[in-house]
């Protein structure tokens, strides 16, 4: 909502106040302002002149020669607006002026004539281009006649104003308006609101004798009135009313529809203006759409209606779209000599629907949505009859038609002092309350202890007891709310084993050079189940916001691959992310079991080090060792098996054991897959984090640094081409006895001299005693063991 102070002047006294000391006041109020708009930052030095001659520039058929009459003497500007001419008043910016933007108006050549100053349209004003009327969208401003020559031209169109821009909660639907700000800034600054007073001549003519109203859906439109003015001229708006609407947002358009957007922006009434002869039948009947039903609308877009929109209609056909939009077939044009005016309290869940079902959404229907003030809807009816006389020289006939069944009653809060203390954690004096609550012009009386509050209909977001606590906490000030602490047993905070261990994941990946990644929960059925350690049926929203968001997650790997692919188009070749978070797996119960996992994704290089020729580009191990580190900080022991998962490569992926068994899975994603995401080679990783964290970490032992020698054996065995280095390993540990501290693989060879479905793999194996220097024989005897179970294993060694 953009709220003009010098129009909020009309009806509440500011004038102690400047625009950012009200904007402070209004925020802790509980209104942000997001904005104070200053309309003249950046003018200077401008003025009205009137176009006294206009021809044709010597040397640029575009450029128009003009000799403008700024007052004090006549100056020679050339201007190539396509609507410049002679006998115009306009904005003239002098040499030495200054536009917004910082730019500054010098006198210049222009294919060899003088320019001394510029010709201003509205956009060099500062003020947007989707608020400018259409006349003036592509040229210069032309003011009205009465415009005085020489005048200050930022005074003249109220440019000298500010502009609150509100953030509105939906719940304060009465500051839709300008009145509804002035009752909230007259409460805040204890000063009393001004309403508008209408006054108008009516004509002898009754409205009963040009129109008839019917209401057939009297559920959905309560209350309907409608007045006829006659003999209007539509032509376009005097400067203050354009400037008000500018202000506040709205195009101009002309001085009817101007008039209807002006109440509409006062009284938070939104109005609509048929042209009387066009509506044909002299009649209207508001009623739900028939099946197949279709109305052209004021955007020259074909609506098919349903059976539940409601619709204004001459009683033959659909001429607007109630609480919506009008139709084209009825619009004001300035062939328009008689209207009728609507003013409406149409049902919010009508027109919400409405507007949902036809995905239009206007100032009107935004307000009806959130509810409007039943007591407006007529006042806003004079109030528009009243400027149209003024306006557009319009007869206004005698009364109205209105069909009513609305009530208007008042809601009655009632809440005791006590209650509101008890909230608030403070002592209000009672005379303070009630102040507060005049102030806001609730009219209250005390009786029984109690505060017996008659709340106005415009405040329809005041309806329980906790509600007068808000109002009265925001105007007492919460600056004013004494700081307590809670009066418990406390203990000291901090994090629990589980969660200081889930920083320590977090600080371990990081500082093995991955980027935390953050992504959604909810996926698509698509992708719900894909890389799943354990797919489960998955879990599907009730009301999901679209179909790739409908669907709990069991895998954090997609959304992962997702981000390295959305990095990857963008020229970032080498990505590392990971992610902790919770996957969520159908369970026996209603709801799904939460596991927290941890997934790594990389692509890339993993080092250039481009200065000393040093390139390692990501593979399988630089993702294996991650993993490997991450458990010697969590003081756990994995071990790794060949393992398949649909979408990773069958040849590049292993299962992830813990004490047997299987918690996670690393590979690389699977070519087809990486070309489907457009992916080059890329590893990932998955595992389940809670198993890892939930686990008590054994004790730290500390031995000393023995002083005794290791000795080293090398083994070079020929083994099938399946066998897994890792069954060879487990063999080779299980048959060294004490002495053997490591065994580690060093080389594996496949090629020349090697048997068909043969592989030779070498071991380095170390032997170590603690206490004393091993000897050969000692050495040997451990080794010979270690030599005859490969050898009953099958593996020869290689000569």
């Amino acid at each position: 909502m953009l709220v003009s102070i010098d129009w909020l002047k009309d009806y509440v006294n500011t004038q102690n106040e400047t625009a950012e000391e009200l904007a402070e006041k209004v925020t802790r109020a509980g209104i942000e302002v997001d904005a104070v708009i200053d309309r003249s930052e950046g003018l200077k030095k401008l003025v009205i002149g009137y176009v006294e001659e206009c021809g044709k520039h010597p040397e640029a058929d575009k450029l128009s020669l003009c000799q403008v009459n700024v007052g004090e003497e006549t100056l020679q500007i050339i201007c190539g607006a396509p609507n410049i001419g002679q006998g115009q008043k306009v904005v003239v910016a002098l040499p030495g002026a200054r536009l917004p933007g910082g730019v500054k108006i010098k006198k210049a050549k222009l294919r060899g004539e003088v320019s001394n100053g510029m010709i201003c349209s509205h956009q060099e004003l500062g003020i947007e281009g989707k608020v400018v009327p259409k006349a003036y969208a592509d040229g210069i401003y032309v003011l009205p006649e009465d415009a005085p020559i020489g005048a200050d031209a930022i005074e003249y169109l109220n440019l000298n104003d500010h502009v609150l821009e509100l953030g509105l909660t939906p719940n304060r639907a009465d500051a839709m308006s300008m009145l509804g700000v002035a009752y909230e800034v007259g409460a805040i600054l204890s000063e009393d609101v001004k309403l508008p007073e209408i006054t108008y001549e009516e004509a002898n003519e009754t409205v009963e004798s040009k129109l008839k109203l019917r209401v057939e859906a009297p559920e959905d439109n309560p209350l309907y009135i409608a007045k006829v003015v006659k003999n209007i001229e539509v032509k376009e708006s005097p400067a203050w009313l354009q400037q008000r609407l500018m202000a506040a947002g709205v195009r101009p358009l002309n001085n009817v529809v101007d008039v209807t957007n002006f109440v509409l922006m006062e009284y938070g009434q939104p109005l609509h203006a048929f042209d009387y002869d066009d509506l044909k039948t002299g009649e209207i009947v508001v009623r739900r759409a028939k099946d197949g039903e279709t109305i052209t609308t004021l955007d020259d877009a074909e609506r098919k209606l349903a059976p539940h929109n409601l619709v204004i209609t001459n009683g033959q056909e659909p001429v607007a779209l109630a609480g919506v939009m009008g139709g084209a077939n009825s619009e004001v044009s300035t062939k328009t000599t008689t209207v009728v005016i609507e003013s409406a309290y149409f049902a919010p869940a009508s027109v919400r629907q409405t507007s949902k079902d036809q995905g239009l959404r206007s100032d009107a229907s935004s307000r009806y949505e959130k509810g409007i003030d039943p007591n407006r809807v007529e006042p806003a009816a004079e109030r528009a009859a009243q400027l149209l006389a003024e306006l557009a020289g319009g007869e206004v006939l005698a009364g109205s038609v209105v069909v009513d069944s609305l009530d208007r009653t008042e809601r009655t809060v009632a809440v005791s002092p006590d209650f509101i203390n008890e909230r608030l954690g403070m002592k209000i004096p009672f005379e303070d309350m009630i102040q507060i609550l005049r102030r806001l012009k609730f009219e209250t009386e005390a009786a029984n202890n109690q505060l017996i509050i008659n709340v106005p209909t415009r405040r329809q977001d005041i309806q329980i007891e906790e509600d007068v606590v808000e109002e009265i906490a925001r105007l007492y000030g919460y600056d004013e709310i004494p700081a307590t602490l809670p009066e418990t047993e406390s203990s000291p905070g901090g994090l629990t084993p589980y969660q200081e261990k889930r920083r320590l994941v977090r600080r371990y990946m990081e500082s093995a050079g991955l980027l935390q990644a953050v992504t959604y929960s909810l996926t698509s059925e698509k992708s719900a189940q894909q890389f799943a350690l354990n797919a489960t049926e998955t879990t599907k929203l009730l009301m999901p916001m679209s179909e790739e968001r409908s669907v709990l997650r069991q895998s954090l790997i997609p959304h992962l691959l997702e981000a390295v692919t959305y990095n990857t188009a963008r020229q970032n070749d080498s990505v590392a992310l990971y992610e902790t978070g919770s996957v969520f797996l159908k369970s026996d119960g209603e709801l799904p079991e939460e596991q927290e996992h941890l997934a790594a994704a990389i692509t890339g290089m993993w080092l250039n080090n481009s200065w000393q020729g040093e390139k390692k580009p990501v593979d399988f191990f630089v993702l294996k060792g991650i993993v490997e580190g991450l458990a010697a900080k969590l003081g756990s022991e994995l071990t790794f098996q060949k393992g398949q998962l649909d979408g990773l490569h069958p040849g590049r992926t292993a299962d992830i054991l813990f004490n047997g068994e299987r918690i996670g899975v690393i590979g690389q994603v699977h070519p087809s897959e990486q070309k489907q995401r457009d992916l080059k080679e890329t590893y990932v990783l998955e595992l389940n984090l809670h198993k890892l964290l939930v686990l008590e970490p054994a004790p730290l032992v500390f031995e000393p640094v023995s002083r005794f020698p290791s000795i080293s054996r090398d083994i070079a065995l020929v083994l099938g081409k399946d066998t897994q280095a890792a069954t060879i390993e487990s063999i080779i540990r299980n048959a060294g006895g004490r002495l053997l501290k490591d065994v580690t693989v060093f080389d594996v060879y496949e090629g020349k001299n090697m048997e068909p479905g043969k592989k030779s793999v070498a071991f380095s194996l170390t032997y170590f005693d603690p206490e004393k220097t091993l000897t050969d024989e000692e050495v040997a005897a451990a080794h010979d063991k270690v030599l005859k179970a490969l050898a009953e294993a099958g593996a020869e060694q290689r000569s």
